[in-house]
């Protein structure tokens, strides 16, 4: 078995089971193995669409798909994905050859030739390894692994790099992965303080990021009578309930309660600038009696260095039955309130963003960045965990929402996923449309047409600069999907889109090409 071999047959003891990439000279013989280990390749149209499936996969699945790409271009172009990974904290395990070991550091006019190919990726990756004998690909694999994983910290992009020569050595034996490391606890003397100060407090709240996804928030909102305050990777945690607040902490009525709390629980939330202010007005409040759960210690002081479900269960153990606070009336107040604090505008792309949720029931609703996903992450409530993302916050990239949601779609087939994306952001990667069809993936484009790039062309001409390079031409959107095989349509009122929708997943993948006009008028 050569090392390449090795390699995909080591992703298929670690269960990764999809990899994407466009083969290249310098990767075939990574692609030798991959029939013999059971592994599905995805085929972009470009090695950031690779990254952004990987991102959308990891972000359903819980584990990484590896992308596999050439050396060179094919990792500086999966670049940005890394980064949009590296700023969400998802996994992503991306693997690459290298020039050959005699022409590392030397400038000689080979073929994807960078000087320090390795430097390029920990520019962006948590950690680049670079593999130079054989002997070490066990320890190296393991190693990106956990990285990647985020068992040694935040997860994130992990990059192994193996020179060409290399590639096609003789692999030593691998054994079996070890397993992986149980969920990290909380300290006993600090989660007794925690309950403590929480018991004591008479107006709480739980301000709730992406990491507590998976823990079981309603327990223990209940127990304090806390309302729960949702970062935009945090939404659905507590969908429905009289204590959710599904609205951003960069609004004015949502600080005000932050600001009025004597205890603050804040979990899985790294507490950045695009989650509590948005606009960067500097006016999020001083938290009082604030508490972090976050698996980072440096993070979690005050509070509780521990996994956000660990948390959240030993919390609930700890604390005794719920006794009123008005947490109900206090989040109830919260909601109204940034509901008329949103703009007019704002307020009818909520009300397309509650028609694709109650017209698809359970689907997943990922966007890019554009004006509908920017009111959403003010304030939306899907209806359920894990149903709402985009790529808005963070790094912010543009393009993100057609190849995630494939990714997403792939590892939960069970339910549609919509890709809300701008027509300018859509031409990033119009050409996965083809990818959509050529694996069923079940998304529904929902392209957000409105000639341009009409959020930087509105800033601009409020910061008094005269609108340039806003408006790109855009090609005939339904046209280009039909060319791609993909049934689409143009709604000629608002109307329509509920019965569009519907007939678009049920023929999914399908493009809707929705005028911001029948919106905004």
């Amino acid at each position: 078995m050569t090392l390449g071999e090795a390699i995909a047959a080591w992703l298929g003891r670690r269960g990764v089971g999809v990899v994407a990439g466009i083969p290249g000279v310098h990767t075939i013989e990574m692609y030798r193995g991959l029939g013999a280990a059971g592994l599905r390749h995805l085929t972009p149209r470009h090695e950031a669409a690779a990254g952004f499936m990987a991102d959308g996969f990891a972000r359903v699945a819980g584990r990484p798909m590896a992308i596999l790409v050439i050396t060179g271009p094919g990792l500086t172009n999966a670049l940005t994905p890394m980064a949009q990974a590296r700023a969400e904290g998802v996994p992503m395990l991306v693997i690459s050859s290298v020039r050959r070991r005699a022409d590392l550091g030397r400038t000689r006019g080979t073929l994807h030739e960078l000087p320090d190919q390795g430097a390029v990726a920990r520019a962006v990756a948590l950690e680049s390894r670079t593999l130079l004998d054989p002997a070490g690909l066990p320890e190296a694999l393991e190693r990106t692994w956990a990285v990647a994983t985020g068992l040694l910290g935040r997860a994130g992009p992990a990059h192994l790099e193996v020179p060409l020569d290399v590639l096609a050595l003789e692999a030593p034996a691998l054994g079996d992965p070890p397993p992986d490391p149980p969920a990290l606890l909380p300290d006993p003397g600090a989660l007794r303080e925690a309950a403590g100060r929480l018991r004591a407090a008479q107006r709480p709240v739980i301000l709730a990021g992406g990491g507590a996804r998976g823990a079981e928030l309603r327990a223990l909102a209940e127990r304090l009578d806390a309302p729960v305050v949702q970062t935009a990777n945090a939404r659905g945690v507590v969908a429905g309930h009289p204590l959710s607040v599904p609205a951003s902490p960069s609004l004015g009525p949502v600080r005000a309660l932050l600001a009025d709390a004597d205890a603050v629980l804040a979990l899985g939330t790294e507490m950045g600038p695009t989650d509590l202010d948005m606009y960067g007005d500097g006016g999020f409040p001083a938290l009082r009696g604030l508490l972090r759960v976050d698996r980072d210690p440096l993070r979690a002081s005050p509070g509780l260095a521990a996994e956000a479900g660990a948390a959240v269960a030993a919390l609930v153990g700890a604390l005794p039955e719920g006794r009123g606070r008005g947490g109900a009336g206090r989040a109830r107040a919260a909601r109204e309130g940034a509901l008329a604090a949103l703009s007019p505008a704002h307020a009818r792309c909520l009300g397309v963003l509650e028609t694709i949720r109650d017209a698809l029931p359970g689907a997943r609703l990922w966007g890019d960045s554009t004006e509908p996903v920017y009111a959403g992450n003010l304030l939306f409530e899907p209806s359920g965990p894990g149903l709402w993302a985009n790529s808005s916050t963070g790094y912010g990239t543009l393009g993100w929402a057609v190849p995630a949601a494939c990714g997403a779609a792939l590892a939960d087939p069970s339910r549609p996923v919509v890709a809300l994306v701008g027509d300018g952001g859509l031409q990033f990667h119009l050409a996965e449309l083809g990818t959509l069809r050529d694996e069923g993936a079940r998304v529904v484009v929902l392209a957000w047409n409105n000639a341009g790039y009409r959020e930087i062309e509105m800033a601009m001409a409020e910061a008094g600069v005269p609108p340039v390079g806003v408006l790109p031409s855009a090609p005939d959107l339904v046209a280009v999907a039909r060319a791609c095989g993909l049934p689409a349509w143009r709604p000629g009122a608002l109307a329509e889109l509920p019965g569009l929708l519907r007939e678009a997943a049920a023929r999914a993948p399908a493009l809707i090409d929705l005028p911001a006009g029948l919106v905004h008028g």
